[in-house]
């Protein structure tokens, strides 16, 4: 059977092409690294077919060692990565190489374009470094291989089609590809680069050798090449001809061994290094790691790196992540997210089993008891690991913090039972940090509380601005009392679920009647109740005013500066939470507020001597609106709140003329 042969050419998907100019620039003097990521991608195809050979023999065909090749065309200026793995069809070939990063393009461009800019400015160093990071953080490694080709051909069959059904794809990089079925008797995929002239360097085998043994010596599926005849010249005169005839030897340039499982004393920070780049495509240095060999009742070997920097799609949900499963050196799956929680999904690395079955799935997985003890076990790694980082390295911490802190805030919701370690890995910006980017952790807070103080307080805003310039916070500041300030969508869901820290309560200023406890003076405790008798007639009056608005007025203990503030019940949802809700579409419940007012304050001095009821509803609105404003809240009528304040306005500028 035959197949007619099609041949198309085809658009790179927007901004492809732009981006490729940015990748070559960015990497230019770093064009070694196009090897890496070839033989990287390579070794990946070959590991997915041993994974799906396990159920399926004849995806083998009659090709069982597995092995990725670099071979050297001297005659014709090229350079073939060629493997014999996996292979994939004419829509893959479309939807992973004539698209990069697909849902994340324009970002990509974009930050490329800030790299590109930070070089312009002569910081050629950050520019070139941040060019690498964000190529990792995309996962656009192949079209480094544009850096020394001025064309790229891909051939590649899938395993289990037949030998009419290969695919070509072949591009210069400038914004088109053409895309044809042709005949291919073996599995797998060729990448051929046809260098530039300027690149011939890369064609001398020795430059080769030399950079697979820098990047892929410790990848665990072998890297060969055509085996090097170092006889004289005349003696290879005498035997072209028999040398023609034959087939080419090769011989395994790599160690080959899998390095998780060689003997911790005998690998340098390098190849740690190394391995790292090649299991997660980041061009950047991994900042720690873990490497853990377990023996006894379940056996396995765990090795386990925390990134420098944050990959792009680390908060888009549908995103897969989790490490590499592998069970007795034969890999089995990427991301096998049941290794490691989703709050903890930053992790790359590797797991290799010695007690799970081969043809283990992810729904095995599932419910797989030796499964949950090793994700336990890699959770409690981590946490230590970032423990020791926190306690010995803390600017390193801080590195990882700025990247990874929002994650991290998930895990007291996700895992109950390591909510108190998680806790003390927290880091928080207060008021006594504010106007720095310094941020404390609860430890921290806890050893500067004041004498008497019993809870951890803490403000939830949308913006790092609202939460520290929040009314709530005003009596605080007067006792010199830290307030934590929380800003990111995740901190209400963090403190939701966790409500103590080493036997200290978490308590919002802005939930409840506010009760200092030791810290509240007696003199100003007496000093609230007097006035709530004094002025009860002008509290029930705004109360009669609001109606339905608001489920109480009251007279405050947390305002010094302020009219008015707005807090919610001890045990409903924040003002804050409910704003978040509403913003992503889903419903909230409509909760009457209370209205704390400060009667030592002008304004609410002015509204109780005011006869005139009209013009008592109006100020009382106002103060009610501007104590929303304040909380970062929004009005259901701005119009009628404008109204009036311009009436407002326009009175006192009537009465002063």
């Amino acid at each position: 059977m035959t197949v007619e042969a099609h041949k198309e050419t085809l658009e790179f998907k927007a901004e492809v092409s732009q981006v490729l100019d940015l990748v070559i620039s960015s990497l230019y003097s770093n064009k070694e690294i196009f090897l890496r990521e070839l033989i990287s991608n390579a070794s990946d195809a070959a590991e997915k077919l041993r994974f799906e050979s396990l159920t399926d023999e004849q995806l083998l065909e009659d090709d069982p060692s597995l092995r990725v090749r670099v071979l050297v065309d001297t005659d014709a200026g090229t350079i073939t990565v060629s493997d014999n793995g996996i292979g994939i069809n004419r829509q893959e070939m479309i939807d992973t190489i004539g698209s990069i990063a697909s849902s994340g393009t324009r970002q990509f461009a974009e930050a490329l374009r800030a790299a590109q800019g930070a070089a312009e400015q002569g910081d050629a160093d950050k520019g070139e470094a941040a060019g690498e990071e964000l190529i990792g953080q995309f996962g656009v490694g192949f079209y480094s291989s544009f850096i020394v080709a001025d064309k790229v051909t891909v051939i590649s069959r899938r395993a289990g089609l037949t030998s009419e059904h290969g695919v070509r794809w072949q591009s210069d990089g400038r914004g088109s590809y053409t895309l044809e079925t042709v005949e291919k008797p073996g599995r797998g995929t060729d990448v051929i680069l046809h260098l530039k002239e300027d690149e011939q360097e890369f064609l001398e085998p020795w430059r080769l050798r030399t950079i697979i043994g820098k990047f892929s010596d410790h990848i665990a599926m072998p890297v060969e090449m055509e085996k090097e005849d170092f006889e004289t010249d005349t003696d290879k005169e005498g035997e072209d001809q028999e040398k023609e005839a034959k087939a080419p030897e090769f011989e395994q340039v790599n160690k080959g061994t899998a390095l998780w499982m060689r003997n911790k004393a005998d690998i340098s920070e390098d190849e740690y290094k190394a391995f790292y780049k090649h299991i997660s495509h980041d061009f950047d240095e991994p900042l720690a790691w873990a490497h853990n060999r377990v023996e006894g009742t379940n056996e396995y070997t765990a090795l386990l790196y925390l990134p420098k920097r944050a990959p792009w799609d680390l908060w888009d949900r549908d995103q897969k992540h989790g490490v590499k499963l592998y069970v007795k050196r034969v890999f089995i799956m990427d991301e096998a997210d049941k290794l490691m929680p989703h709050w903890l999904r930053f992790v790359k690395g590797v797991v290799d089993s010695d007690d799970l079955p081969l043809n283990v799935s992810r729904e095995i997985l599932q419910h797989n008891r030796k499964i949950d003890t090793i994700r336990g076990a890699n959770v409690k790694r981590v946490l230590s690991l970032l423990e020791s980082m926190a306690r010995d390295e803390p600017e390193k911490y801080q590195t990882f913090w700025d990247e990874f802190g929002r994650v991290l805030k998930e895990g007291p919701a996700e895992d109950f039972q390591n909510r108190e370690r998680i806790g003390g890995l927290l880091r928080f910006a207060t008021t006594a940090s504010e106007g720095s980017a310094q941020t404390v952790s609860l430890d921290t807070y806890i050893e500067r509380m004041k004498d008497g103080q019993k809870d951890i307080y803490y403000i939830t805003a949308d913006s790092h601005a609202a939460a520290a310039h929040s009314p709530h916070l005003e009596v605080f500041k007067k006792k010199g009392v830290e307030v934590l300030l929380l800003s990111d969508r995740v901190d209400e869901w963090l403190v939701s679920h966790l409500h103590e820290y080493q036997g200290k309560h978490l308590q919002s200023v802005t939930k409840g009647k506010l009760d200092l406890g030791e810290l509240a003076d007696q003199e100003d405790k007496d000093k609230t109740e007097q006035a709530e008798k004094e002025h009860e007639d002008l509290l029930k009056r705004l109360k009669d005013s609001l109606g339905e608005q608001v489920s109480e007025v009251r007279a405050s203990t947390r305002l010094v500066d302020s009219p008015a503030c707005i807090v919610v019940g001890e045990h409903d949802m924040s003002a804050n939470l409910a704003r978040v809700l509403k913003a992503v579409g889903q419903d909230a419940p409509d909760m009457k507020p209370t209205l704390e007012v400060n009667l030592d304050h002008p304004l609410v001095k002015r509204l109780e001597a005011e006869s005139d009821q009209t013009k008592f509803n109006d100020l009382g609105m106002i103060l009610f609106d501007q104590a929303q404003l304040a909380e970062g809240g929004q009005l259901d009528d701005p119009a009628a709140f404008v109204g009036r304040l311009n009436k407002l306005m326009m009175s006192m500028f009537m009465r002063g003329g």
